[in-house]
């Protein structure tokens, strides 16, 4: 029996320039979309997932992460003393949330860096790679989907959604072949090749990889092995490339709505969607929303 998937990395040393100038003093994964940082909206798929074990990769200035998963005793002490158990719970429950632990990633060397980075903490087993970019409601979560294929086939899997072709030259094209599993034939694939940022007329598919893996620890060596591409970078994809040479690689296009919040349109579009589902706030959210006369942006 294979063994379980205990770790997730979450690569988190960027420099967030698409959200400069707000992200000069704090880390963009801190963000907030509604009243959550980005991040802890990935940490809480991967425990909702059935992981626990979460490594960060972070990088100068981003001790504000650091700050948010610690308990803050100050503030604790001074929502008890008002009362405010509402809030209390909500706090505690951030830091009561995981076990974690970080590494640096010195230099901003590419997403497959940051995994490599992570080798000693993950040790020799298999783990998952959550990029808190990529916000996804679903509700299955979108790791836990992947993880069941792993478990079934002992094998790396990455998430895929389709995307236009205009938009393949934004992310990383799987070459892949359908597989019927669990009685679908459109959901799970076997990758034959990736290709990063393809020209739409080059793209293999229209299967795009977004920023959930399960992967297995010959990853390193494959990470360790290859040179670094354009800029410099050590690619996960390029990883990925070398390591399908030795085993077999599976994508899934899973089932959820996911939201590029990297992208300021897209960490809106995220933010009203989001606001509109809460409870305490979708109705009068919609009203208000309802209310606006939109005249073209004027």
């Amino acid at each position: 029996m294979q063994p379980k998937v205990r770790k997730a990395v979450f690569p988190a040393a960027g420099l967030g320039t698409r959200f400069l100038p707000a992200t000069k003093a704090q880390p963009k994964e801190m963000l907030p979309l509604v009243d959550k940082p980005l991040i802890q909206y990935g940490v809480e798929e991967a425990v909702h997932s059935g992981v626990q074990n979460i490594i960060i990769v972070t990088g100068r200035g981003k001790s504000a992460i650091e700050d948010h998963f610690d308990v803050s005793f100050e503030l604790e002490n001074l929502l008890e003393s008002r009362g405010k158990k509402d809030l209390l719970a909500a706090v505690r429950g951030v830091s009561d949330l995981i076990d974690v632990c970080y590494v640096r990633q010195k230099e901003a060397l590419g997403l497959g860096h940051a995994v490599l980075r992570a080798r000693e903490l993950v040790g020799p087993e298999p783990f998952a790679v959550v990029l808190s970019d990529d916000v996804i409601d679903a509700e299955t979560p979108c790791l836990r989907q992947l993880l069941d294929i792993y478990e079934f086939f002992n094998a790396p899997v990455i998430a895929v959604m389709e995307v236009p072709p205009e938009r393949a030259s934004a992310y990383g094209i799987v070459d892949a072949e359908p597989i019927t599993h669990n009685g679908a034939r459109d959901r799970l694939f076997r990758i034959r090749d990736m290709v990063e940022k393809p020209r739409p007329e080059d793209a293999p598919s229209n299967l795009a990889i977004i920023g959930r893996y399960v992967l297995t620890p010959e990853i390193f060596d494959s990470l360790a092995a290859i040179d670094p591409g354009r800029g410099g970078e050590i690619q996960l994809t390029d990883g990925l490339k070398h390591l399908l040479r030795r085993r077999p690689i599976y994508a899934y296009r899973f089932e959820g709505s996911r939201y590029d919040a990297g992208d300021k349109l897209g960490f809106l579009m995220a933010t009203v969607e989001f606001a509109l589902r809460r409870r305490d706030l979708g109705a009068e959210f919609r009203e208000y929303l309802q209310s606006l006369h939109l005249d073209g942006g004027q």
